[in-house]
Protein backbone atom coordinates (compact mmCIF):
# COMPACT_ATOMS: atom_id res chain seq x y z
CA UNK A 1 0.00 0.00 0.00
CA UNK A 2 1.44 3.53 -1.13
CA UNK A 3 1.25 5.70 1.85
CA UNK A 4 2.83 9.16 -0.45
CA UNK A 5 1.15 11.89 -0.07
CA UNK A 6 -0.05 12.86 -3.72
CA UNK A 7 1.65 16.65 -4.50
CA UNK A 8 0.62 18.97 -6.97
CA UNK A 9 2.82 22.02 -7.41
CA UNK A 10 1.90 25.26 -10.15
CA UNK A 11 3.47 28.57 -9.66
CA UNK A 12 0.45 31.10 -10.75
CA UNK A 13 0.05 34.14 -12.63
CA UNK A 14 -1.74 36.37 -9.89
CA UNK A 15 -1.16 37.64 -6.69
CA UNK A 16 -1.48 35.57 -3.20
CA UNK A 17 -4.61 37.35 -2.49
CA UNK A 18 -6.59 36.54 -5.04
CA UNK A 19 -5.84 32.47 -4.77
CA UNK A 20 -6.57 33.12 -1.18
CA UNK A 21 -9.62 34.62 -2.28
CA UNK A 22 -10.04 31.42 -4.94
CA UNK A 23 -9.70 28.44 -2.43
CA UNK A 24 -11.61 29.47 0.61
CA UNK A 25 -14.61 32.00 -0.82
CA UNK A 26 -17.42 28.98 -1.19
CA UNK A 27 -18.85 32.28 -4.49
CA UNK A 28 -15.69 31.87 -6.34
CA UNK A 29 -14.82 28.26 -5.38
CA UNK A 30 -18.18 27.25 -7.19
CA UNK A 31 -16.55 29.02 -10.48
CA UNK A 32 -13.18 26.63 -10.89
CA UNK A 33 -13.42 23.90 -7.73
CA UNK A 34 -16.84 22.49 -6.15
CA UNK A 35 -20.16 24.14 -5.23
CA UNK A 36 -20.07 23.50 -1.69
CA UNK A 37 -22.42 26.47 -0.21
CA UNK A 38 -22.15 25.05 3.61
CA UNK A 39 -17.96 25.83 3.13
CA UNK A 40 -16.12 28.33 5.15
CA UNK A 41 -12.73 28.56 5.75
CA UNK A 42 -13.28 28.25 9.69
CA UNK A 43 -12.13 25.23 11.96
CA UNK A 44 -14.55 22.78 12.15
CA UNK A 45 -16.73 23.74 9.22
CA UNK A 46 -18.36 20.60 7.97
CA UNK A 47 -19.54 20.27 3.94
CA UNK A 48 -21.40 17.29 2.50
CA UNK A 49 -21.29 17.26 -1.37
CA UNK A 50 -22.29 14.58 -3.80
CA UNK A 51 -20.07 14.08 -6.93
CA UNK A 52 -18.40 11.35 -8.73
CA UNK A 53 -16.81 10.77 -12.17
CA UNK A 54 -18.47 11.41 -15.62
CA UNK A 55 -21.10 8.52 -16.39
CA UNK A 56 -20.06 7.09 -12.75
CA UNK A 57 -21.65 6.53 -9.11
CA UNK A 58 -22.00 9.27 -7.57
CA UNK A 59 -20.50 9.77 -3.90
CA UNK A 60 -21.63 11.68 -0.79
CA UNK A 61 -18.34 13.04 -0.03
CA UNK A 62 -17.66 14.58 4.11
CA UNK A 63 -15.63 17.60 4.28
CA UNK A 64 -14.07 19.24 7.97
CA UNK A 65 -11.81 21.99 8.07
CA UNK A 66 -8.97 21.15 10.54
CA UNK A 67 -6.64 23.67 10.03
CA UNK A 68 -6.55 27.23 8.25
CA UNK A 69 -3.47 29.95 8.39
CA UNK A 70 -5.11 33.13 6.98
CA UNK A 71 -3.56 33.98 3.91
CA UNK A 72 -1.83 30.90 3.18
CA UNK A 73 -3.06 27.39 4.10
CA UNK A 74 -6.47 25.31 4.36
CA UNK A 75 -6.30 21.77 5.65
CA UNK A 76 -9.63 19.48 5.43
CA UNK A 77 -10.11 16.05 5.85
CA UNK A 78 -11.76 14.23 2.81
CA UNK A 79 -13.92 11.33 3.31
CA UNK A 80 -16.76 9.48 1.40
CA UNK A 81 -19.98 8.12 3.33
CA UNK A 82 -20.75 4.34 3.76
CA UNK A 83 -16.94 3.65 2.66
CA UNK A 84 -14.41 2.87 4.87
CA UNK A 85 -11.13 5.74 4.69
CA UNK A 86 -10.18 9.16 6.15
CA UNK A 87 -7.72 11.77 3.72
CA UNK A 88 -6.46 14.95 4.55
CA UNK A 89 -6.28 17.63 1.88
CA UNK A 90 -3.70 20.58 2.06
CA UNK A 91 -3.57 23.78 0.25
CA UNK A 92 -0.44 25.94 0.90
CA UNK A 93 0.33 29.16 -0.72
CA UNK A 94 3.48 31.08 -1.20
CA UNK A 95 3.74 34.74 -2.49
CA UNK A 96 6.54 34.89 -5.37
CA UNK A 97 6.73 37.85 -6.10
CA UNK A 98 3.30 38.98 -7.59
CA UNK A 99 2.95 35.45 -8.52
CA UNK A 100 1.86 32.50 -6.02
CA UNK A 101 3.42 28.72 -5.87
CA UNK A 102 0.01 26.66 -4.99
CA UNK A 103 0.93 23.59 -3.11
CA UNK A 104 -1.27 20.79 -2.65
CA UNK A 105 -1.31 17.56 -0.88
CA UNK A 106 -3.52 14.93 -0.44
CA UNK A 107 -2.60 12.28 2.18
CA UNK A 108 -4.49 9.66 3.30
CA UNK A 109 -6.02 8.51 0.14
CA UNK A 110 -4.72 4.46 0.81
CA UNK A 111 -6.76 4.78 3.38
CA UNK A 112 -9.89 3.97 1.22
CA UNK A 113 -11.16 0.73 0.00
CA UNK A 114 -8.42 -0.90 -2.74
CA UNK A 115 -11.54 -2.93 -4.32
CA UNK A 116 -13.20 0.52 -5.48
CA UNK A 117 -11.51 1.90 -8.77
CA UNK A 118 -13.01 5.08 -8.63
CA UNK A 119 -10.97 5.98 -5.29
CA UNK A 120 -7.97 5.00 -6.90
CA UNK A 121 -4.79 6.95 -6.48
CA UNK A 122 -4.71 7.40 -10.22
CA UNK A 123 -8.30 9.44 -10.44
CA UNK A 124 -7.34 11.52 -7.76
CA UNK A 125 -3.75 12.36 -9.15
CA UNK A 126 -5.80 13.29 -12.39
CA UNK A 127 -8.19 15.42 -10.92
CA UNK A 128 -6.08 16.73 -8.90
CA UNK A 129 -3.98 17.66 -11.90
CA UNK A 130 -6.87 19.06 -13.43
CA UNK A 131 -8.01 21.50 -11.02
CA UNK A 132 -4.96 23.04 -10.02
CA UNK A 133 -2.52 23.29 -13.66
CA UNK A 134 -6.08 24.10 -15.76
CA UNK A 135 -9.10 24.89 -13.88
CA UNK A 136 -7.57 26.93 -11.22
CA UNK A 137 -4.86 28.97 -13.25
CA UNK A 138 -7.41 29.84 -16.05
CA UNK A 139 -9.61 31.13 -13.14
CA UNK A 140 -7.27 33.43 -11.16
CA UNK A 141 -5.18 34.05 -14.20
CA UNK A 142 -8.18 35.65 -16.38
CA UNK A 143 -7.48 38.94 -15.33
CA UNK A 144 -3.71 39.11 -14.61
Amino acid sequence: MNAEPLVVERLLNAPIGKVWEAITDKDKMKEWYFDMPEFRPEVGCQVRMVSGPPKGKSYMHLFVVTEVVPGSKITYSWAYEGYEGMSYVTFELFAEGGKTKIVLTHRGLETFPANNPDLAKHNFAAGWDQIINTSLPAYVEKEA
